[in-house]
């Protein structure tokens, strides 16, 4: 059975959408909207993340997600495992600064 094996992790989104027009605009500030009230937070301007706790959650976001992809311009979906995710490299600023990833949401951590 698919997702059998599912450990908590994070989905990231990343995108690439047209904003030339006035429409264009309007759909790519929806799409960011929609993302953030689906529960994903900004890491940057066109990539958000959120965590998962179950196989099933996470097919419920990638269904979500496809009903709100923008007509045009490029969505990609891509899933972490906690423990890849705690070992990513953030770097900031010059010269280059370590911070560390963001932590799972409060509620999330008791699972």
């Amino acid at each position: 059975m698919e997702g059998l094996n599912y450990k908590v992790g994070w989905m990231i989104v990343a995108f690439d959408l047209p904003v030339g027009t006035k429409e264009e605009r309007k759909f790519a500030t929806g799409f960011r909207k929609f993302l953030l009230e689906d529960g994903y937070q900004m890491l940057q301007f066109s990539v958000y993340a959120r965590p998962t706790v179950t196989h099933a959650r996470m097919e419920t976001h990638l269904r979500r997600l496809k009903t709100a992809i923008p007509p045009e311009g490029s969505v990609r979906a891509i899933f972490v495992t906690q423990s890849q995710w705690e070992r990513s490299f953030i770097m900031y600023g010059s010269p280059a600064q370590k911070q560390d990833p963001e932590d799972l949401p409060d509620q999330l951590q008791i699972w």
